[in-house]
């Protein structure tokens, strides 16, 4: 009966203790001070040396302004033989809370004189300094603790405190301390030297990162200092400067590797810097041992050859394809080969037929499941071209179940979708359409949304889809490259079903079409046509982006193009366009981003 009795009253004991603890958190959480600081007090009293019940108690008695209260506390804390040397800073806070800065500053300098007694310290009483933005306070703070005991480092909270006060030089420093010690990845420092950045670099912080990087190499000549500044003249789209560094690191370098050449010559292709990329491309097919490497290199070179199509360029091109099946055969290692060369034949020459019986012929070869995945789609996407719907529904549903989880499987999901549209099968293709919607892929979930969408909307006043059949027919002549006629076809939807719901799409359509070919002011007509009469429909952020982009990149009018950045930022914000659209206009209105 004793032992019961006992043990009744520890459960009891325990469940009130715990309910005081969470009432003096929940009340001071919901602003109820006067109800939390009863608590933190019967909690204080019974815990004496639990630190996160006296911060407790002091901070209620702060946003009372019971400064005399907290004074009486925290001077019979920091009098005990094991008070923590963060209860100096607390007490001095409360003095500065009073406007005494004189007072304040002695227990300041006090908790930083504890750091001498033990640098481990350093880092609880820097952090506490930070809480209360004392931040000179916390430098000292930390740089002592590390001066006393070099092992510790808080480069990195060095580095945010000379971020917020502007000093970004000392900021550079510690961050780069951190690469070369090796303290923390790489991708983490440079992420956040990444926030002070722009792709100006004549921007005073590019500049400043710049120095400091040059400063570095001429002192210790170490090949990091050369990939840093690799890194920062590719954020800067300086392009032929990064390449410089790239050689040089790839001449002192120990491992003859390209990967780093491959990267860069990709980013620069990637963003229309020809000219760079050829050189890279070049220099890698110059030295590279690596038959794939070199192999992907020369495809390179020929698609920046192709981006001026003429019969000249596609007589040299097609010359180069068969003096690399020639050279590499038919290989399962190197159908990147024969997938190139066949897209050539089909988009470039039309000549599908040839193409089809390659890709069937490397199908034969014994290869994995995902080689063998890409060379079918890309032998379905042929065939959709020639107009073998039912052969090109057959590969993709076999990439489809081969990789159910893999983004393409996905993606060859939504050719299946794309492929019954053309051929006219809409109800099948909302049935892959509607699984597609939660896709992983931001962007294949975006696609699947709009021609799930597209149809849907044009199939419910419109019984015999008239104006969605012709829509589907343009899509395809254009996905043929038969843009004139693709154009003609979007014309007779635009004349003859006004006020439909599918006028909005063929205006969009044709207006991209008119981009394409460089017919930007019927392309600007048709955007602005969506944003005037469609404004509240799905298209409207499309339109708008378009229209932003035109201006900015190809009329180089910024005011009107931020005007439509602007519009998605606050008219859109579920926009896929949203990021983009709120990094280019912060950037067009002057500001440091990234």
């Amino acid at each position: 009966m004793r032992g019961f009795c006992l043990i009744s009253f520890f459960l009891l004991f325990s469940f009130s203790y715990g309910q005081e603890d969470f009432l003096a958190k929940q009340y001071f959480k919901d602003g109820e001070y006067e109800k939390a600081v009863v608590f933190f007090e019967k909690l204080t009293k019974k815990n004496p040396r639990r630190t996160d019940y006296a911060e407790g108690l002091v901070a209620c008695y702060q946003q009372l302004e019971r400064y005399d209260d907290a004074e009486r506390f925290l001077l019979k804390k920091v009098e005990e033989s094991y008070a923590f040397p963060t209860f100096f800073i607390e007490l001095g806070y409360n003095y500065t809370l009073q406007d005494m800065p004189d007072r304040a500053t002695e227990f300041y300098e006090k908790a930083l004189r504890k750091i001498d007694e033990n640098p481990n310290f350093g880092y609880s009483v820097g952090y506490r300094f930070q809480k209360y933005a004392l931040l000179d306070e916390a430098i000292k703070a930390y740089s002592r603790a590390m001066e006393l005991k070099p092992d510790l480092n808080y480069d990195f909270q060095l580095a945010r405190i000379y971020g917020e006060q502007g000093d970004i030089e000392k900021m550079y420093l510690s961050y780069l301390n951190l690469i070369v010690e090796g303290k923390t990845s790489r991708s983490n420092i440079l992420r956040n030297i990444d926030e002070f950045i722009s792709e100006d670099g004549s921007q005073p912080n590019n500049i400043t990162l710049r120095k400091v990087l040059l400063k570095n190499a001429q002192k210790n000549p170490n090949i990091l200092w050369n990939e840093l500044l690799s890194w920062l003249f590719v954020q800067q789209k300086q392009y032929k400067n990064a390449f410089n560094q790239e050689k040089a690191i790839y001449k002192r370098s120990e491992i003859s590797s390209v990967e780093r050449m491959e990267s860069l010559g990709l980013i620069a292709l990637e963003d229309n810097d020809n000219e760079t990329a050829f050189d890279v491309f070049e220099f890698i097919v110059k030295n590279s041992n690596n038959p794939v490497t070199k192999l992907n290199a020369q495809l390179n070179l020929i698609d920046i050859d192709l981006k001026d199509t003429n019969p000249k360029t596609l007589d040299a091109a097609e010359e180069k394809y068969q003096e690399l099946i020639s050279e590499y055969g038919n290989q399962a290692q190197t159908q990147q080969l024969q997938i190139a060369y066949a897209n050539f034949l089909t988009f470039k020459r039309n000549t599908p037929k040839p193409a089809i019986s390659m890709l069937k012929e490397s199908l034969e070869l014994p290869m994995g499941r995902m080689p063998k995945a890409y060379i079918k789609m890309a032998l379905g996407d042929i065939l959709v071209f020639d107009r073998k719907f039912n052969q090109a529904l057959i590969y993709f549903t076999q990439i489809q179940k081969s990789l159910k989880n893999d983004v393409q499987g996905q993606n060859a999901r939504y050719k299946v979708a794309q492929t019954s549209f053309y051929k006219g099968d809409f109800d099948w293709a909302l049935t892959q359409l509607k699984v597609l919607r939660g896709s992983t892929s931001q962007l294949i979930a975006n696609d699947a949304m709009q021609l799930s969408l597209l149809i849907s909307d044009n199939s419910l006043e419109d019984s015999t889809q008239t104006a969605l059949k012709k829509y589907a027919r343009a899509d395809l002549l254009a996905y043929q490259n038969k843009t004139q006629e693709a154009i003609e076809s979007l014309e007779d939807i635009i004349q003859n079903h006004k006020g439909e719901p599918i006028e909005d799409e063929a205006l969009l359509k044709q207006g991209e079409l008119f981009q394409s070919i460089g017919a930007y002011k019927d392309a600007e007509f048709n955007y602005i046509k969506i944003t005037e009469f469609y404004g509240d429909g799905i298209l409207a952020d499309d339109a708008h982006f378009a229209l932003g982009e035109i201006y900015r990149n190809i009329r180089n009018e910024p005011e009107k193009a931020k005007f439509h950045y602007e519009k998605i930022i606050y008219n859109y914000q579920d926009s896929y366009y949203f990021p983009k659209a709120r990094k280019l206009f912060r950037r067009l209105r002057g500001d440091i981003i990234n």
